[in-house]
């Protein structure tokens, strides 16, 4: 199965012998692609929390949709997590557009390994 997709490459302009590009996708399968911002707290464990803040994965608009999202929670108390998971289908906002509610646990980490939950809602 094929689906047409558009959109464009940047090129990094790193100086060393690796670089990369960014890809951003604009239409897939004639549909033009939207993204959601999403932040928060975790919950407090182990004598701490941290705070997150990502952009989710782009996908399809004007169909029912999810979004992967992925990203690192702050530097507290010596280490980090990994967030990611899927958000739940879109939620329609009163005056058009919608949000995503998300939640999950992070991975292991620190001193004393442990995880943290978290939750929240995406921007509309």
């Amino acid at each position: 199965m094929e689906i047409p997709v558009s959109g464009y490459l940047v090129h990094s302009d790193d100086s060393d012998s690796y670089h990369s590009h960014s890809l951003y996708i604009t239409t897939w399968d004639g549909r033009p692609v939207h993204v959601h911002r999403f932040s928060g707290v975790t919950s407090y464990d182990v004598g701490h929390s941290h705070r997150y803040v990502g952009e989710t994965e782009p996908a399809p608009s004007g169909v029912p949709h999810t979004h992967r999202y992925f990203t690192f929670t702050s530097f507290d108390d010596g280490h980090r997590h990994e967030i990611r998971g899927v958000t739940g289908p879109a939620i329609p906002l009163p005056g058009g557009g919608h949000y995503h509610e998300f939640s999950g646990v992070t991975t292991t980490s620190g001193r004393v390994p442990h995880s943290h939950r978290y939750r929240g809602r995406t921007s509309g």
